[in-house]
């Protein structure tokens, strides 16, 4: 993997998160019914606050995130 370091007037980030959602009592709806409004909800989410979706994974009970976000 590339270390991309963003760069602002005097300094240099590179912040990444992993971010897990999972719905109440694990309940296994997210992979079927839902998988694409969650996704296109998501990256709307992000585009909005210029988060930057790196990795993500949805699983019939949770959802991972790598994502980079600016300080």
């Amino acid at each position: 993997m590339a270390h991309k370091n963003h760069d602002m007037a005097h300094t240099k980030w590179m912040c990444k998160y992993h971010i897990v959602f999972t719905p109440k009592y694990r309940r296994k709806v997210i992979y079927n019914q839902y998988k694409e409004s969650i996704r296109d909800i998501l990256k709307t989410l992000c585009g909005y606050k210029g988060v930057e979706i790196l990795e993500g994974h949805l699983m019939p009970d949770h959802i991972h995130m790598l994502v980079s976000i600016p300080p």
